[in-house]
Order: C-alpha cells, then sequence, then structure tokens
C-alpha cells in the first residue's frame, strides 16, 4: 500500500497554481524518483509506476507542468506556458518541486526521470541542477539539430506575428507529429504509434486532459530548449560521474526507432559523461511505461536505479 497526496505551489510564472502529485511508500524510503511528464498529458498517468516504487521502498512525484492537467488557470491555457520564457518557467517550476520535496524528505538519493517531452526538460535540467541529482532516466527522448529547432522557433514566431502567442497552429502541430502514426497504418486510431497496448491507447484517447493543441507560444519554447540542447557548450555542465539511462522502445517514432535515442546517448557520452546507459525495447513504441511489457520496463529501471550504489538499503 502507499499514500497518494495531491498538493499545489506556486509557478515561477506567478500567476499559476501547479498541481503536483506524491505516492509515499509505507515504511522506510530508499530514494526518491522525480517525474516529468511529457506533451499532452499528465503526471497521475505515473500512477502504476509509481505504485510499484512504492512497494520497493521509492518515493515518487512529480508535478503537472504549465498548459497540462491541473495546472492551468482555465481550459483556454491548455498548450499555453507563459508570456515570456516558459520553458525556463517550466525548469523552475520543476527545482522547487525537488527542492520542497528534500526539505520534507532530506538525505535521501534523488532520482529524476523524464518522459518525450518531459525527456527534453530532464536534459536541461541535468546541465543547470545536475548536481543535485544521483541519477537520471532519459525516457521516450529525441535528436534535434539547432537548425532544426531554430527553423521551428522562426516558424512559431512568424506564426504569432499574425495570429498571437495563443493560436494553434494546424500546420506546426503537423510538422511536429503528424507523421507519428505512418508506420502503423492501417491503423486502428491515430495514436496508434503510443503503445501496442489498445486499452492504455483507448485511456489516453477518453481523457479531456489529453485533447487539445499545443499553441504557437508552447512550441516555440519547446524548440527554444531543443536549441539549448544542441549547444555541445551546455551538455558540457552535466556532472560526469552522474549515472544516467536512456529507455526507449525500438518503434518509437519519436526517437526515430531507436536512431535518435542512441544519437542523444553518444552526444552524452561525447560531453564527457562516464556512466551512461541506453535500453532500447523491440517492438515498443513511445510510451515504455504503458506497454504491453511494462513490468519488464518497470523493473529494468528499478534495477538500474539499485545498481547506481545510490539507493538506501
Amino acid at each position: 500500500m502507499s499514500q497518494e497526496i495531491r498538493f499545489t505551489y506556486p509557478s515561477a510564472d506567478r500567476i499559476t497554481d501547479i498541481q503536483a502529485m506524491m505516492w509515499i511508500p509505507d515504511g522506510k524510503i530508499r530514494g526518491i524518483l522525480q517525474i516529468s511528464h511529457g506533451m499532452l498529458e499528465f503526471v497521475e498517468r505515473y500512477g502504476e509506476f509509481a505504485r510499484f516504487l512504492n512497494r520497493h521502498g521509492i518515493l515518487a512525484v512529480g508535478n503537472d507542468h504549465l498548459g497540462h492537467g491541473g495546472s492551468v488557470r482555465s481550459e483556454a491555457y491548455y498548450g499555453y506556458f507563459a508570456e515570456k520564457n516558459g520553458n525556463k518557467i517550466l525548469l523552475s517550476d520543476m527545482r522547487e518541486l525537488q527542492r520542497m520535496t528534500q526539505e520534507k524528505y532530506p538525505n535521501l538519493p534523488y532520482f529524476l526521470l523524464g518522459h518525450s517531452m518531459g525527456s527534453f526538460l530532464a536534459r536541461q535540467y541535468l546541465c543547470q541542477y545536475g548536481t543535485y541529482l544521483d541519477g537520471a532516466i532519459i525516457c521516450g527522448t529525441a535528436w534535434h539539430s539547432g537548425l532544426e529547432a531554430r527553423a521551428g522557433m522562426l516558424l512559431c514566431r512568424l506564426i504569432a506575428r499574425g495570429k498571437g502567442w495563443r493560436y494553434r497552429s494546424r500546420l506546426v502541430n503537423r510538422l511536429a507529429i503528424g507523421s507519428f502514426n505512418r508506420k502503423f497504418h492501417p491503423a486502428r486510431t491515430p495514436l496508434d504509434w503510443l503503445s501496442r497496448d489498445e486499452e492504455a491507447v483507448d485511456r489516453y484517447r477518453s481523457d479531456p486532459r489529453t485533447q487539445f493543441v499545443f499553441t504557437v507560444n508552447a512550441y516555440e519554447q519547446m524548440f527554444a530548449g531543443l536549441k539549448y540542447l544542441s549547444d555541445s557548450k551546455n551538455l558540457a555542465r552535466m556532472p560526469k560521474d552522474l549515472p544516467v539511462l536512456f529507455a526507449a522502445g525500438e518503434e518509437d517514432p519519436v526517437g526515430n526507432f531507436g536512431l535518435g535515442v542512441k544519437k542523444t546517448a553518444v552526444a552524452f557520452r561525447a560531453a564527457g559523461m562516464k556512466n551512461v546507459a541506453c535500453r532500447l525495447y523491440p517492438n515498443d513504441r513511445h510510451e515504455i511505461l504503458n506497454e504491453r511489457n511494462r513490468r519488464e520496463v518497470y523493473q529494468d529501471m528499478l534495477g538500474w536505479m539499485e545498481n547506481t550504489g545510490a539507493l538506501k538499503e
């Protein structure tokens, strides 16, 4: 059994209340894993994984990023970050959650998991706050060049000049994620690329908290984060001894079917990272934590955390 707590705290945007979840194990706590969720989702979706961690003495915590889940002022703010510096604000909100959690549960090893868009944030977090971590799991990530990121930012800025930053562009949305289902035709749904587990896909499709399109504001800021990650000088700021696990499905179009994941891992090693592992799961698609073999993925991630030697006995 575990205790689940929902709470809020002020966002760095000074306007929005950030909603967060904490899953607390019964008995001794061996460590903490903070979750950074992906685009068009919310942290409560990680409850099954969090409860698995709880059974092994690991506390799980995570927040809904701005524009997602409960971290919105109204439905109009779904898919919108902030008027200025949205990417930086999301990182600040993650850092504040870690600070709050460690204040309540001090002297425990602290890990970070980021999935998809959350993995882009997690990778930036390693560059800026990596010294506060004992390890990181980069899940369902992708590789994008600086040129691609700058082109995406420019397109969003051009559209925003005429339509405003709250505009939801079908063009940008199609260029960003419109091709992901192509390999899975004939497809049962437009979101077959998420997982082979049909029930998991249907649950996602039926949840109103996932049914929105990113504004050009959020897209532009996500591209800004990818531009940051394309600079080797930023990657060089990561603590070299920090253990990092890359995990993804071999059939994940976001990570270019494993190629982008491997390329990102290579970039980490080129930046001097000494403890980088990479695990690709055959036949798995984008959401490996919601795949048919998710128990295997859960166990692998737990085993990796244990193998770092950081968890309490």
